[in-house]
């Protein structure tokens, strides 16, 4: 169940592929979201790969950009909100209690037996019942339980019957948001019902001024924290102006061998690969060999996808995830073998079929043949292999030297394997995720080399300085204000971060990197949780540095 994971933050909606957390997200995946509990209207389709599968309103990608202080506009209707303590004794919250206490008990067979009596028939249909109960329980062993904090009431106008409360991880310290709509007719039945990241209440203290040693500190308590309870398990890096400040590898690369991971062991980085992509295409665009206005057509012939379409899609449009590409995490990925997909040119049969979902330019879709359409673009303009160029011209001068697309089925030292939780224990990803990794995601990487690759980055080694601000610069003309050229962007005043997520069955990886205060954070997992809530602590804790 590789989509499972994905969109754990999502629940009971059909699955599509948009993804990636979370490959998945990303989810995560996730990223404009001016608050994080705006609705998670729909997942995107096939969430199979980084969370990283968002569209403008969604809240469960994990690399969302953190909330403004309360008082904006009430352009956006979640902006204001206040918190009640004291719940109402009102149907909604009866229902809410009782998906808490099902969640909590971590009994699959009662929480199977809830869902088809308290959801709508067109809601229960939604999504096969054994995926429903898959994804409760991920939610249950990231956050070993929840507790109901309060109901949150927002100024301006949501929709009608929606219902927001706030829900607390036993464990992580997360805030959640339960998103519910009850039927108003006896026997109220739940008719929607979405979990998503939320902003904490204004009531609960927040951390302020603290030093860089304090910073550290709490970041130190938290990961033994979530190590000790098994959530976590991978590498964790935090650099400031190029400097490392810590670093330290929690859990087993091999759980068969009893391998302990190291700080240097490598992690499958899923769609992190689209950053190195979009660095690759600007480069060749400074090269003068191609420009981001050329269309797909100029480089790819009909065996891929039909010039009707090709024609019409820009280099932009696939580097911004605004081609309306959809997944190749489809089907035909599903029931073929793994082996066949090792070079570029293996995919057409995963690619041929796919068609536009919208016109190019005019909607953010989160695509991963989107992005792996550029690697064919690399390899017609260049006459190398994807592989032997970003090899040579992104990690060799940045110093990467634990960083490739590894073959899966070849030996490869201190690499760890991934792995996921379910009900009946652990099992691995090894026959769940991509032979080999390409364009859009699915390579290797260490924490070192993905902080050597960010200080390459900013000290423009691998780009000009104006080309460097073009790729890590939002493209909202484009209808991509989350996104710019193979990077997710963070645009607050004084907090700019830019970065990627990359996620799938037992991957869960993210680097950002803070432009304003020289901040670098790298995450590294083989676990499928845990990750976001690390990245996040550690989010709040540069918001509360002293400045």
């Amino acid at each position: 169940m590789k989509t499972v994971i994905a969109i754990s933050m999502a629940l009971f909606l059909s699955v599509a592929c948009a993804g990636a957390s979370h490959q998945p997200g990303e989810v995560t995946a996730s990223e404009p979201q001016v608050n994080n509990e705006s609705r998670i209207k729909e997942l995107p389709e096939p969430t199979i790969g980084n969370a990283q599968a968002s569209d403008k309103k969604k809240e469960s990608k994990k690399d969302t950009p953190e909330a403004p202080a309360p008082g904006g506009t009430v352009d956006n209707p979640y902006e204001i909100y206040k918190d009640i303590r004291e719940l109402p004794d009102d149907v909604v919250t009866r229902r809410v209690r009782e998906f808490v206490d099902i969640i909590n008990s971590h009994n699959p067979e009662r929480f199977h037996a809830y869902a088809k009596g308290a959801l709508t028939d067109a809601f229960y249909n939604k999504m096969p019942a054994e995926m429903r109960v898959a994804i409760t329980s991920s939610f249950y062993h990231e956050t070993k339980g929840v507790k109901i904090y309060s109901k949150r009431e927002f100024e301006g106008n949501t929709p009608p019957g929606e219902n927001t409360y706030i829900l607390t991880s036993i464990t992580t310290g997360q805030w959640i948001a339960l998103i519910i709509y009850v039927d108003s007719e006896a026997p109220h039945r739940i008719s929607k019902l979405e979990w998503a990241p939320a902003r904490p209440p204004h009531d609960i203290p927040q951390l302020k001024n603290l030093s860089q040693k304090q910073i550290i500190a709490h970041l130190k308590r938290y990961l033994a924290k979530l190590a000790k309870a098994d959530i976590f398990s991978g590498t964790v890096l935090i650099a400031k102006d190029c400097k490392i400040l810590f670093k330290k590898a929690y859990g087993k690369a091999s759980k068969r061998f009893n391998v302990p991971n190291k700080i240097d062991t490598k992690f499958n980085i899923g769609s992190m690969n689209k950053m190195f992509t979009g660095v690759a295409i600007a480069q060749l665009v400074e090269s003068d060999k191609l420009s981001f206005e050329d269309p797909l057509s100029k480089f790819v012939s009909e065996e891929w996808l039909p010039k009707s379409i090709t024609e019409k899609i820009r280099i932009k449009h696939l580097l911004t995830h605004t081609s309306g590409l959809g997944c190749y995490f489809n089907e035909t990925f599903e029931n073929s073998s793994r082996l066949l997909f090792r070079n570029i040119d293996d995919y057409k049969t995963l690619v041929k079929t796919d068609a536009i979902a919208f016109e190019p330019g005019t909607k953010f879709k989160y695509s991963n043949i989107g992005m792996f359409m550029l690697g064919v673009v690399i390899e017609k303009i260049t006459g190398q292999t994807y592989f032997d160029y970003v090899r040579e011209n992104i990690y060799k001068p940045a110093g990467m030297k634990n960083t490739d697309c590894y073959e899966m089925d070849r030996p490869v030292p201190n690499l760890a394997i991934g792995y996921t939780r379910s009900d009946d224990g652990w099992r691995n990803n090894i026959f769940d995720h991509v032979l080999k990794g390409a364009a859009a995601g699915g390579g290797y990487s260490t924490a070192p080399d993905l902080l050597a690759f960010d200080i390459a980055l900013r000290n423009n080694k691998l780009l000009s300085a104006e080309m460097t601000d073009r790729v890590l610069s939002a493209k909202p003309e484009l209808n991509a204000p989350i996104y710019g050229y193979g990077f997710f962007i963070t645009d607050q005043p004084g907090d700019r971060r830019v970065g990627h997520g990359g996620g799938f069955t037992g991957i869960r990886a993210l680097l950002r990197m803070y432009l304003d205060s020289g901040y670098t954070a790298v995450f590294l997992s083989n676990y499928d949780i845990g990750t976001d809530a690390v990245a996040d602590k550690m989010a709040q804790l540069i918001a509360a540095r002293k400045k």
